[in-house]
């Protein structure tokens, strides 16, 4: 990946998750890296449309996967595609929790565990400070 492309992923993404939308400001321990939506194994492609930012937790929970299991109706459905789907269609924010608004997003925030206790304590430490709005 050319530092061109990796600046307009960065850039577009506005420097935080396109998945939890933890800002990189707030992780100082990672580098967020870029992650394939549909991972090169499956045939993804290395260019700006199939490419988002990612916080380290995100990308290690979502490795290949493009799709999950939703736990309410058991079907497989797709994960979130932050390249052709719209996050406030999928998601909303109840304070520091990310809720679902539709089976994508429920799939999404169980196989990422963006709801995992330390996740949420991060989130809400941000928010006492004024410095997460999801």
């Amino acid at each position: 990946m050319t530092d061109a492309l990796w600046e307009l992923v960065r850039q577009r993404a506005d420097n935080r998750c396109e998945y939890c939308h933890l800002h990189q400001e707030h992780d100082s321990f990672y580098t967020f890296p870029v992650d394939h939506v549909i991972a090169r194994q499956h045939r993804g492609e290395t260019t700006a449309d199939n490419l988002a930012l990612s916080c380290f937790r995100c990308n290690s929970y979502k490795g290949p996967n493009i799709a999950s299991i939703d736990a309410v109706s058991g079907e497989l459905v797709p994960l979130f595609n932050p390249r052709s789907d719209a996050w406030s269609e999928h998601f909303t924010w109840r304070g520091s929790m990310l809720v679902s608004q539709t089976t994508i997003g429920r799939a999404t925030i169980s196989l990422l565990q963006i709801n995992h206790p330390q996740h949420v304590l991060l989130r809400e430490e941000l928010i006492a400070e004024g410095v997460f709005d999801g």
